[in-house]
């Protein structure tokens, strides 16, 4: 029984193929297309996925996707808000649980078993809230949602008082409506130039967007569990990427346990369509366990070292042992280091397999990697990724986090590259079964320094989606000021390289 599932025309459009309940491959198209947020047609992802399970279209028992209005005879609609439902619900490790929708719309229901239903709905939407917002301060809607969390603990929620009176207004069983006014007339400030310098006002309306959104968060949480009585929540929609809010949920203790779908935006959609055709329609049992595989979903290459030949790279080919080492030696010495192994993630986060790695004990690390490597602002914080062994010494966190969709407050001011300005980390845990190559790394890196985490962020530079392929990432290191690159068993130093095509990716970068 194979379901694929589609995701276009809105943002990140994705394509997701699943088989007898398991979830085979997904792929968001601007990975191949190189367009960031691609929304078309996800005809890549789609070949990718197809050719993951080595079938053809004619093999494929129903397409599907989520929305609403007319499709051909062969394509199934799924309510939009079922399907993050389900993407959050069926994949994650809990045969019972409540589940939180917070897209377009708002919605609360309850899982079980191959059941899900959705016992609440609300047309408005804490995203659109945040959107707005987001705009306002001179960042991209449904792109820069994460730089005003980001910017938040630089400020202080002075105008949260304003925003509960007079745009959303939060009822005691976390309902709420949403009015959205002119944010200049209401604030008595113009609308921020993008690039344009932040002070203190803009900071300030981030921390006060992102206090409102934990406080109906935190409000709507502790009906649905007096409602439901579950001890378990999963989330979906593109607002439970908010990691800082996940986390003072997890903190707050209304549920015991929580799971977040890691690409629980637009791209989810696709997933949650195809789960929702499989079980729901077809009643097909679900996987045990956490079904997304640590979001290893994408493609690998295979012929690593003739793709960079073609391509000009000089490079050596190290044995598994001497490559940990070689790279946990780059690592320790503070140099940035591009990493691409296996399965490309699917989601917005890089979780080891196409990640740009960093010291996380070095002052400097934070600001080298924002400003010369990902040429993105300043005030932009890093994840730690963290032996799963080592977290909970690290950080006030008693759970696994192996999406990086929790925030926690670090155990001490050891690690100044992950630790933001208000002591917080967006926590990565890495276990030996989910990933033993990136778990390999991370310990040899402890073994050579003491310290049991790196810093891990996307592999990519501003205004570009991460890489896919060798090719992407050898245009990427060379065209920034990453000094490392290691793709499979081949090691690059860019001092290796050829001095004229360094120039000619360096200006290639600079054209767009």
């Amino acid at each position: 029984m194979r379901v694929l599932g589609l995701s276009a025309f809105q943002h990140d459009s994705a394509a997701v193929l699943v088989e007898d309940g398991r979830i085979v491959a997904a792929a968001q198209e601007e990975r191949f297309t190189r367009k960031k947020h691609d929304a078309g047609f996800p005809t890549n992802a789609v070949a990718y996925c197809l050719t993951q399970a080595g079938c053809r279209m004619d093999d494929v028992d129903c397409v599907t996707t989520a929305g609403t209005g007319a499709w051909a005879d062969r394509v199934l609609r799924v309510d939009a808000t079922l399907a993050h439902a389900a993407s959050a619900f069926f994949p994650s490790p809990f045969a019972d649980a409540a589940v939180l929708v917070m897209d377009a719309t708002t919605a609360w229901g309850m899982g079980s078993g191959t059941g899900l239903r959705l016992d609440w709905q609300h047309p408005h939407s804490l995203g659109a809230l945040y959107s707005a917002v987001t705009r306002y301060i001179g960042f991209r809607a449904n792109s820069g949602e994460y730089k005003v969390m980001g910017l938040a603990p630089y400020g202080q929620p002075k105008y949260a008082p304003v925003l509960l009176d007079s745009v959303i207004r939060v009822a005691p069983d976390g309902g709420f409506t949403l009015d959205l006014p002119d944010f200049a007339a209401l604030f008595g400030q113009p609308v921020r130039q993008p690039d344009s310098a932040l002070d203190p006002f803009h900071m300030d309306m981030a921390a006060s967007v992102q206090a409102v959104t934990e406080h109906a968060i935190l409000t709507l949480a502790r009906t649905i569990r007096a409602e439901t009585g579950a001890r378990n929540l999963c989330l979906g929609g593109g607002v439970a990427l908010n990691c800082v809010a996940n986390g003072k949920l997890l903190r707050a203790g209304i549920f015991d346990n929580i799971w977040v779908q890691p690409a629980a935006g637009e791209a989810g959609g696709a997933l949650g369509a195809a789960l929702a055709v499989t079980h729901l329609h077809h009643g097909q049992p679900r996987q045990t366990g956490d079904a997304m595989n640590g979001c290893y979903l994408g493609p690998t290459h295979e012929d690593v070292e003739a793709r960079l030949t073609a391509v000009g790279a000089k490079f050596a080919v190290l044995a598994d042992d001497h490559l940990m080492e070689a790279t946990a030696q780059a690592l320790a010495e503070q140099k940035a280091v591009g990493w691409v192994q296996g399965r490309m993630e699917f989601g917005p986060r890089a979780l080891g397999n196409r990640s740009i790695l960093g010291d996380p004990r070095s002052p400097t690390m934070q600001k080298v990697l924002n400003l010369k490597v990902k040429y993105r602002e300043s005030f932009r914080p890093f994840a730690p990724s963290v032996l799963a062994e080592d977290a909970a010494e690290c950080f006030q966190l008693d759970c696994p986090s192996p999406y990086m969709l929790l925030v926690a407050p670090t155990r001490g001011p050891h690690w100044p590259a992950i630790t933001h300005v208000d002591y917080s980390a967006r926590v990565q845990t890495v276990q030996a079964e989910a990933n033993p190559r990136f778990h390999s790394l991370i310990s040899a890196f402890k073994a050579k320094t003491g310290c049991p985490m790196l810093v891990n962020t996307s592999f990519n530079v501003r205004g570009e989606p991460m890489v896919n392929t060798p090719e992407d990432a050898f245009r990427c290191f060379m065209g920034s000021e990453i000094e490392v690159l290691v793709v499979g068993n081949c090691f690059l130093t860019k001092e290796d390289q050829d001095s004229a095509l360094a120039l000619d990716y360096a200006h290639a970068f600079e054209l767009d």
